[in-house]
């Protein structure tokens, strides 16, 4: 599948980052909810004016980036990576090689690309980590997962978008050893290194949770949700979270002393309490049909917005203290959801786009814009 970027009024909710130091997966919070203000309340029928298209990417699943003014993406042309480099007009201001990318199943650019400054951390498919000079793309170092530690590639290779707190960038290799590790992010070095469950990792992008006590990484592994102790790799607690391919690539969700962890092909997820220190979690409740493989969720006033897979091929909306599904919708089908303005926007594997506010009490239904 050759990749390209369309950017339209409604995706300008994604800029939130343009000016942070270091950008994170999902938004600022990484959560799926961006802060932008005075965004369309109505479209036209045919969907807000396009403003550029860039159609040059090559082949990849990852997201756009914004920061330094610029847009970065990530792209394979044949089995080479790409990092593209766009202005914020579309136009093309550098394209930085990294090295060979995935051609197995689904080849091309899986991870996107965490920007720290004038530095881009990108790892490959094929479970090379790379830190490169935002104003060049000459390499600072990288770290081979399997050849530098003990990590094991899965099925459709390493996918996770590396999480970086100050100096520090978190990173699943996902081997016996080397299970989850922090790396300083300016030389490679490695911080500390946690077995985990010794699981293979699943294509998860961390959680990083700042508690009184602790900072929390909350992570999925291959049969595992873990909780892992940020400032030494100390594993607190795991909790059994399985599907028949391993696959458990939504970021967690954590509101008010919970986390939501969900995984698709039938396996739904629980929602965990967490002790006030994060030392370990008690089931709330178990929800099989949230069930989304791969498009994310939001937690928004007490709800917590998804769709679902194979048990329920629909939209849902779930009481966030009790499980309870308040509505689902089929109105468009399985894919990824984030949050701005009083606005849930979802946007459907066979690239459909809505908008529907979000549940409102007493509501049976969301009202869509």
């Amino acid at each position: 599948m050759s990749k390209y970027l369309i950017l339209t009024l409604s995706t300008l909710i994604l800029i939130s980052t343009a000016n942070a130091q270091v950008t994170h997966w999902r938004g600022p919070e990484c959560n799926g909810i961006y802060p932008d203000k005075n965004l369309l309340k109505e479209w036209p029928a045919d969907g807000p004016q396009m403003l550029w298209h860039f159609d040059e990417l090559g082949k990849g699943f990852s997201s756009p980036v914004f920061a330094n003014d610029r847009i970065y993406l990530t792209g394979a042309i044949d089995d080479q990576g790409f990092i593209y480099v766009l202005t914020l007009d579309g136009k093309l201001a550098a394209k930085y090689p990294y090295g060979k990318e995935f051609i197995e199943s689904w080849p091309g650019a899986r991870s996107s690309v965490t920007v720290a400054g004038d530095l881009l951390y990108m790892e490959t498919g094929n479970g090379i980590l790379f830190c490169m000079n935002a104003k060049d793309g000459s390499i600072k170092w990288k770290k081979d997962f399997l050849s530098d530690f003990d990590g094991k590639n899965i099925t459709w290779g390493y996918t996770e978008t590396v999480v970086i707190d100050k100096d520090v960038v978190y990173c699943t290799p996902g081997g016996q050893v080397n299970n989850i590790m922090a790396l300083n992010r300016l030389t490679g070095e490695t911080i500390w290194s946690g077995t985990g469950k010794q699981a293979l990792s699943a294509y998860c992008t961390p959680l990083l949770i700042q508690l009184p006590a602790r900072k929390l990484l909350v992570t999925m592994t291959a049969t595992d949700i873990i909780g892992v102790d940020a400032s030494n790799g100390k594993l607190l607690w795991s909790y059994p979270q399985t599907n028949q391919w391993a696959v458990h690539a939504n970021t967690p969700v954590y509101a008010d002393g919970g986390i939501l962890c969900f995984s698709g092909y039938g396996q739904g997820g629980p929602k965990l309490k967490l002790s006030p220190d994060g030392s370990s979690v008690t089931l709330d409740w178990f929800a099989k049909t949230f069930d989304s493989r791969m498009g994310g969720a939001v937690y928004v006033d007490g709800y917590v917005y998804g769709s679902g897979d194979t048990s329920g091929k629909e939209w849902q909306c779930l009481d966030w203290k009790t499980g309870e599904q308040k509505y689902a919708s089929t109105e468009v089908k399985l894919g990824a959801v984030i949050y701005a303005d009083g606005i849930l926007y979802g946007y459907s594997r066979k690239g459909n786009f809505s908008w529907p506010k979000p549940h409102r009490q007493n509501s049976k239904s969301p009202e869509k814009c």
